[in-house]
């Protein structure tokens, strides 16, 4: 896999959300897809528009909190990838997640990049595009950029590691999927 992906969210979706993952050629390696009308956030990540193959399934913990927890499972193999849990009070002055474990211990951050432009874009409605850097185990894992586009949401994922595991590419595009549908929410 290349180190570029980047994740667009559907237009004109009236409910729910919808996204399309694409690799640095353009081709479309994933769509997901974000229930609408459900108490508890269910986003599901196929292979193509299809959705004839499930890969992943996000879950949130609770329905409805300040500092959410999501599960993402490989829906190939029922194994829980990771989890991720937002910093509900810290997120309001800077967007910030934990990265969990499969067994929920802390092993990462994705935080935006800086508390000055984060206070900024919310003061002046976001004409400052958002960027955010996932580390692991103290190790930069990718960086996410949101490109400024005011009827687009794009967000490019810049892996680090252009030759990591499945699961470390897998925890790149959940965490990007969360910050498209959950982040994203707010522009």
């Amino acid at each position: 896999m290349s180190g570029a992906i980047t994740i667009r969210r559907k237009v004109f979706k009236i409910f729910g959300g919808a996204f399309h993952i694409f690799n640095d050629k353009g081709e479309i390696i994933g769509y997901s897809k974000q229930k609408a009308f459900k108490f508890k956030e269910d986003i599901r990540i196929y292979t193509d528009e299809s959705m004839a193959k499930e890969l992943i399934t996000i879950k949130a913990r609770n329905v409805i909190d300040f500092s959410a927890a999501y599960d993402a499972i490989d829906t190939q193999t029922n194994t829980k990838i990771c989890a991720f849990k937002r910093k509900g009070l810290k997120s309001i002055f800077k967007d910030e997640w934990i990265i969990m474990d499969p067994n929920d211990n802390d092993i990462g951050v994705i935080s935006e990049d800086s508390a000055v432009l984060a206070l900024i874009r919310r003061l002046f409605l976001n004409f400052i595009p958002q960027k955010f850097n996932a580390a692991v185990n103290g190790k930069k894992l990718c960086s996410y950029k949101q490109r400024f586009n005011p009827f687009i949401f794009k967000l490019d994922i810049n892996l680090e590691d252009t030759n990591a595991d499945q699961r470390m590419i897998q925890l790149c595009i959940v965490g990007g999927i969360l910050l498209t549908a959950i982040e994203g929410r707010q522009n």
